[in-house]
Parts: structure tokens; C-alpha cells; sequence
């Protein structure tokens, strides 16, 4: 049998996801349930602590135990670098997969600093440098509104980027179709690009900067890119909110054996 605060957690979860209780909505005040009969008080708090660990609500002091929102940004794995958007136009990444979500957004929810660093190892071997060489990180943290939804670090190559935009530590896109219009401005066009994603647990300092609730994991992203002669001219980490997103791809499906039959 289950115990009292887990059989009141999943009725509160059922109400949540019934829309009984709406995102932006505060549930009753401990002492309201507990004046209700639904526990002791330490049964309701237990309850609501499982609630927040699932993701489904968030407490804070003065405020109260909420629901939380619960449309993620849609996250676009390869539209979002048709070069229809930065090349010809000026929806940088961020800002298409606001559009693909119907979400709106302000250049103020990119922040960045702009610093000289010694390459970490993972960022050496991407660029074929030797480990330490110095190297541009362009670090951002993007929110929607005033709630953190992810951080996202590219490493560059001075000689590919220096006295360019993209050393400018102004806040928000780094101009008209951002990063890589920059990029391609600079005599570099980007190509081809290989995401790898991992799920794992956040860092105390990822924890405070995403604003993460307890027991939610994040979402971490390497992504490579390269001109068409193979050059990588960024290499981007970026750790994510793992709740803040759904991640979306639509890609033609490969079929290497039929390309070598018409070679």
C-alpha cells in the first residue's frame, strides 16, 4: 500500500494534468488540506516536495506552491539552420524555434560574455588544435522572458572570427542573421553539422543559473560545424533545461546502399 503522502500526490497530479489546476496556478496552502483531512501537515509537504520532483509544480518563498507551465519550445534539430533564415534573411536559431513554438521573443533574452580562453580538451580536438592554444567562447544564456531556458557556449577559432561580430559582447544576436551570417560574411559558409545530446544530472551552478527545480535532469548539447571542405569553425556546448524543450527533428531518411548503386 502507498503511502499517505504518495496517494495525495498522485490525486493532485491527476487533477494538474486534467487542467483542474491550471500552469500559473497556486495549489491550496498546506493548511488548507490539511483542514480538509487530506494529511497531516508533514503528509501534504511531502506530497507537494514529490510534486515538485516530478516537474509539475514549482515552490518558492512568498509564493507559494505553483503549477508549472507545461508547453515546452519546440526545439527544431534541422530547420532551424535552413539558410533561408540567417543567410537571406534574420531569424537566427533561437529566434525560429520561438516561431516554430508561437512564442514570443525579445534580443534582450540573449545574453552573452566574449572572452579569450584556453581550449578545454574536447574543444582542442574538435578544432585540431593543441590542447591549451587560445581560442574565442562566446558564451549566451537565453531565457523566454525572465525564466532561464538554456546556456550555450561556442568556441571559435580567433583567426575565423577575430574583429568580427561575434567577439562584440553586445547583448542578443550578433547581428543581422547572427552567428553564422557572420560566418559566411567572413569568407566561411557553413556546411554540414553533427549534434550529439546526453541527459545527466546538472551541476550545482547549472542548478542556480537555469533556475532548475529539484530532481530535473538537463539536457546537454556538442555540436559541431564545418564548411564544405571540412573545416569546423564552431564547436558549441549547451546545456538545457530538459523540461523547457521538445526536441524535433524531420530529415530525409538516408539510403546508402541505393546511392552506391547509381554510383
Amino acid at each position: 500500500m502507498a503511502p499517505k503522502w504518495r496517494e495525495l500526490a498522485d490525486r493532485l497530479a491527476e487533477r494538474i494534468n486534467a487542467g483542474e489546476y491550471k500552469p500559473g496556478q497556486q495549489l491550496p496552502h498546506i493548511r488548507d488540506l490539511v483542514e480538509a483531512g487530506e494529511g497531516s501537515k508533514s503528509t501534504v509537504h511531502a506530497a507537494y516536495k514529490a510534486l515538485e520532483a516530478e516537474g509539475l509544480v514549482t515552490s518558492s518563498r512568498g509564493h507559494g506552491t505553483v503549477v508549472r507551465p507545461q508547453t515546452p519550445i519546440k526545439r527544431l534539430g534541422i530547420e532551424r539552420y535552413d539558410k533561408a533564415k540567417w543567410r537571406d534573411g534574420d531569424e537566427v536559431a533561437f529566434i525560429a524555434d520561438r516561431v516554430a513554438s508561437g512564442k514570443a521573443y525579445r534580443r534582450g533574452e540573449q545574453t552573452q560574455s566574449v572572452e579569450r580562453v584556453a581550449a578545454p580538451p574536447a574543444v582542442a580536438a574538435a578544432h585540431g588544435l593543441p590542447e591549451g592554444a587560445e581560442v574565442y567562447a562566446r558564451a549566451r544564456l537565453v531565457k523566454e522572458g525572465s525564466q532561464p531556458t538554456h546556456t550555450l557556449t561556442s568556441y571559435y577559432r580567433p583567426e575565423h572570427v577575430e574583429g568580427t561580430r561575434l567577439v562584440d559582447p553586445t547583448p542578443g544576436p550578433a547581428g543581422r542573421g547572427g552567428g553564422y551570417r557572420v560566418l559566411y560574411d567572413n569568407g566561411y559558409e557553413i556546411d554540414h553539422m553533427r549534434e550529439e545530446l546526453f541527459a545527466r544530472v546538472p551541476t550545482p551552478d547549472e542548478v542556480k543559473l537555469l533556475q532548475l527545480p529539484p530532481g530535473e535532469p538537463v539536457v546537454e548539447l556538442r555540436r559541431t560545424t564545418r564548411t564544405a571542405d571540412g573545416t569546423v569553425v564552431e564547436y558549441a556546448i549547451g546545456v538545457h533545461a530538459a523540461s523547457r524543450f521538445a526536441w524535433s527533428y524531420d530529415f530525409k531518411v538516408p539510403d546508402s546502399a541505393r546511392d552506391e548503386e547509381r554510383e
